[in-house]
């Protein structure tokens, strides 16, 4: 038997579909003066685009577009559940603090796990463009893309909303807290 893997069935397409578009209109906010038919267009061209979309959903990620890149000609999705996804928490942020750690360690790290859904962590700047459009990670915390010379010395950095402010935190990249998980980003 052959494994079709990253492609989702006929009827696992049409069911993401229909929970993507559903929460485009519900969500109009978040990306005005797009049109849904040119994404629903898109993503059915781009297979592998969906079944990224698919882990995003089936992860707790509730993903939705929110903009356009004119200059890429892409379309932006990312994680716009309420909190840090359910299915994503509980991670240290790469591999090389998943292999460091000598006890207790985490089932996964957020770059890891987001290698394998096909997505990209979002960084600092698209953090704060994602609080633009609503408002997220008010009781969890997601990891963000780290920059080298942090991640060089040991750390790494997570975002969250609190008092209605975008704070920027560091922790050592081995840590993992149930709290704290990571939200992605796709573009298509």
């Amino acid at each position: 038997m052959i494994k079709n893997e990253k492609r989702l069935s006929p009827g696992q397409t049409d069911a993401l579909i229909n929970i993507l578009k559903s929460r485009f209109e519900i969500n109009m906010a978040r990306h005005t003066g797009l049109d849904w038919s040119k994404i629903e267009s898109r993503l059915i061209e781009k297979t592998d685009k969906l079944w990224s979309l698919d882990q995003m959903e089936n992860t707790g990620g509730e993903p939705d577009v929110i903009g356009y890149d004119q200059t890429t000609d892409d379309y932006i999705f990312c994680d716009c559940s309420d909190e840090s996804p359910k299915g994503r928490r509980s991670f240290c942020y790469d591999h090389q603090a998943l292999t460091s750690r000598k006890e207790n360690k985490p089932k996964d790290s957020a770059l890891n796990m987001a290698t394998e859904m096909g997505i990209k962590l979002m960084t600092e700047e698209e953090y704060r463009a994602l609080q633009k459009v609503g408002k997220f990670d008010l009781k969890t915390s997601s990891w963000v893309l780290t920059p080298d010379p942090i991640r060089n010395l040991g750390g790494a950095i997570f975002c969250d909303r609190r008092y209605d402010t975008v704070f920027v935190y560091h922790n050592g990249a081995e840590s993992y807290y149930a709290s704290r998980g990571f939200r992605g980003i796709l573009r298509v």
